[in-house]
């Protein structure tokens, strides 16, 4: 297990089920330490997870009483992590999709790069969805033309680390980014503030249901959300598109 003061595994959740206890114990195996923002769940896993914590010096578990989506459980991590001096934050999804083993490989890639954003680059298995895979298609050529081919190569992959500063500036002055289009308003965002991508390809399972694997994905509501975030983006990038164009031919 490696120690940091600077990089923290930040784990949002929401009614994961029992997953969230695997979840958290392979975490805390590869890192120190490891915070979990329980997002209002209703499931019992608070109760559990606050007890696993009186356990545990390294494993911090905080509470909000409502749902308010996945980056405003992403935001109110951030800013706690700054009040206590962390300049970087992995995020990882409780249900069990992410592979903890892969925690050091990216945290020692962000300490080498400091000033940039690690991406996951997600490996399918065989259970994935088809209509999840194909479906992140779209999105993610829809992140790649608003920050100019800067280099995004999964836009909706949670399992990441962000330079804790910059990512809560940005959402403080935003009103979205607060349920699923937090992922790739993230990644655009922070590429148009000038912060690189770095993808390392990582492997993610989907967990049936007899596994305690848990959904939240709405295919009709998430995509509408996707489609009018992406649209709000698009408009804002036709005004930035003259700085990223030249950042990106190294003129800027």
């Amino acid at each position: 297990m490696q120690t940091s003061l600077s990089h923290l595994v930040l784990i949002p959740s929401y009614n994961p089920g029992p997953a969230v206890y695997e979840t958290v114990a392979a975490a805390r195996k590869y890192w120190n330490p490891v915070w979990v923002i329980v997002d209002g769940s209703t499931d019992g896993t608070a109760e559990e997870l606050l007890k696993l914590a009186e356990h545990d010096d390294g494993l911090e578990v905080i509470v909000l009483t409502k749902n308010g989506g996945k980056g405003t459980a992403v935001l109110h991590g951030l800013q706690l992590a700054l009040q206590q001096n962390y300049s970087h934050v992995l995020t990882m999804d409780s249900d069990g999709q992410h592979d903890a083993s892969m925690i050091p490989v990216f945290m020692d890639k962000s300490l080498q790069n400091p000033s940039t954003m690690i991406l996951g680059l997600p490996i399918f298995d065989s259970n994935a969805p088809a209509i999840r895979v194909q479906g992140r298609k779209l999105s993610n050529w829809w992140a790649n033309v608003e920050t100019c081919w800067a280099g995004i190569g999964d836009s909706l992959f949670g399992f990441r680390v962000y330079p804790a500063a910059p990512l809560a500036a940005i959402m403080t002055s935003q009103r979205g980014m607060r349920g699923f289009d937090f992922d790739p308003e993230a990644a655009v965002r922070l590429c148009w503030h000038g912060i690189r991508p770095i993808n390392i390809p990582t492997k993610v399972r989907y967990l049936k249901v007899a596994e305690g694997g848990v959904s939240h994905f709405n295919y009709w509501r998430d995509n509408k959300l996707l489609t009018r975030m992406y649209l709000r983006l698009f408009a804002e990038f036709l005004l930035r598109s003259p700085v990223l164009i030249l950042r990106r031919f190294g003129v800027a």
